[in-house]
Parts: structure tokens; sequence; C-alpha cells
């Protein structure tokens, strides 16, 4: 009988095409995934990759285990999310996933508030630049931004929630230095991987050819603290600072809508209910903040 681990293990090593890559995402030594593979080539009589200089490649018998190992993955998840949905207790573990700023700079507090009233959900907050894949039970729920609500996949549901919009900012100091004389201009300040967006503009300030680089929102925003410089922010980040205010003759610009996002039989269970109600009314009421309408007093 076939070990469903060997098949994870397979899977990881097709879907990565490096038997180093499957070892990082399944957490494991590089030797346990050979050996899983072998272990699983033995029982079927067959080899399953051939080694090349680019990586690992299926052969023709690894193509059709493919086929077979998605249809088990799917079935395996099914299975498990159903049994998962008939728990109605309020204990447990719940997993949320969630891009870093909106758990630091928005919703601690609020997941704070959940964990004092449900004292017996034990809450674990995964927040990092990859979202956790719900399909695979990586998570339970996810609140992601999403600009085109088509690329939603369709077996996930989802409660539709405010509008998310960004702006330009500056420090406070700085802009106050460039005022009234013309200054020497500011640099832009961007995370390397993403550059200056295209929708952004300087406004009424001006900026050098050569931006300053970060590899973090945090770091970003420390950037633009010190006065490096402008950037690009979430209008729930941008004018929540009061070191920080907006260029002027800038204008904002929408990112997406914020959804909440459960899959399958998991929404069905008592603790992932509660949670997602409770979201919901959370983030409706931060509407106006999100959509940039709330501006602190100068």
């Amino acid at each position: 009988m076939i070990d469903w681990d060997d098949v994870r293990y397979f899977l990881a090593v097709a879907r990565s095409g490096s038997v180093r890559a499957a070892a990082e995402r399944l957490a494991v030594n590089h030797s346990t995934v050979l050996r899983r593979i072998a272990q699983l080539e033995k029982h079927l009589g067959a080899q399953m990759f051939e080694k090349l200089p680019s990586g690992y490649r299926l052969t023709a018998a690894g193509e059709e285990v493919l086929e077979l190992a998605n249809q088990m993955e799917v079935s395996s998840s099914q299975l498990e999310t159903r049994v998962f949905g008939r728990d109605q207790s309020v204990r447990g573990l719940l997993r949320v996933t969630l891009a870093p700023p909106l758990a630091t700079h928005l919703l601690m507090p609020d997941f704070a508030d959940f964990a004092r009233l449900h004292p017996d959900i034990e809450m674990e907050i995964l927040s990092s630049g990859e979202l956790a894949n719900l399909t695979n039970r990586e998570a339970d729920v996810a609140i992601r931004v999403v600009y085109d609500r088509k690329t939603l996949p369709l077996n996930l549901h989802g409660l539709k929630g405010p509008e998310v919009f960004g702006g330009v900012y500056i420090s406070r100091d700085r802009l106050a230095a460039l005022r009234p004389a013309p200054a020497d201009p500011v640099r832009w300040i961007v995370i390397s991987i993403h550059g200056i967006p295209e929708w952004a503009s300087e406004g009424d300030v001006r900026t050098t050819g050569a931006p300053f680089r970060t590899t973090d929102a945090e770091a970003q925003i420390a950037a633009v603290r010190q006065g490096l410089g402008i950037t690009t922010l979430p209008c729930f980040i941008g004018d929540a600072d009061p070191l920080l205010v907006r260029v002027p003759g800038t204008n904002l610009h929408m990112y997406g809508t914020l959804w909440i996002l459960t899959q399958g039989e998991t929404r069905k269970t008592k603790r992932v209910r509660l949670f997602t109600e409770f979201a919901v009314r959370r983030l409706s009421g931060y509407a106006p903040i999100l959509a940039g309408l709330f501006m602190p007093s100068d």
C-alpha cells in the first residue's frame, strides 16, 4: 500500500523541480526527501525522476503518478476539511493569514480582543510576505487585499470588506524644510522588489533619479520618518503616523478590496464562524481609515 507521506514528498519535488527546495518547503532534511522518493520508486517499481543539471525532471512514469497524486491530494484535503467542519467546539487552533502591515498596523488590537473573548481558542497569526494556502489547510482564514474579485479561486468562500487606499507620504519635518524656498530634491523610498508604483507622483516636491531601497515595509516606514524622502503607504499606516504627512499635490490610489476568505467545510466550524463574523464587524468600522477619509488634524 502506498504511503501518503511518500506521495507528499513526490509532489513537493515535482512542483519545485528541486530536492533542496522540496526539503525547505516540507521543513525536513535533504536526505529525508531522497529516502521518501526512493521508497515510492521501490514500491511502484519505476523511476519517478531524471536528475539533470537544471534540477529534477519527471520521467514518463512520474508524469502518470503526478496526475494520480494530485487527485489523492485533493481527496485527502476534502476528507480533512469535511471532518474538521463538523467540529463545533469553541476551543482549539485557529490560524489566520494576512500581510504583515495589516497585522502590525491595524488588526493586532482586534486579534487581542478576540483572544480575550475566546480564551480557549489558540490563535496563530501567520503574517508574512507569502500568504498561506487555504486549500492545503495551511491556514483557516485569510484576510487579503484583492484588486480583482475574478482572481479569487472558485473554491474559496469570501466575505467582502472595505476598500483599501494608499497615498504618497513624507516626514512632516522634511516637508517643512522644503518650504517656502526650493530645496534639494528628495529620494523615492521603495521596497526593492516593487519599485515606484505607476500611479505614484511626486506632487509638489522634486525627486532625484536615485531611489533609496529597503527590503521590507517596516524599514520603508523608518526611512521616511527619518526624512530620507517620499514613499507610498497604505492610508491606514501613513495617516495614523504623527511624524508623516501626505505629499501636497498627490492623489490617493485604490489598492483593492479587503476580503475575509475561508475554504470548504472549514468555514462551518464554530471558531472560524465566530472569527469571521468578528472580523467583518471590526473591518467595517475601519472603512473610513482604510479609504483615507480620516485625516488627523495638523
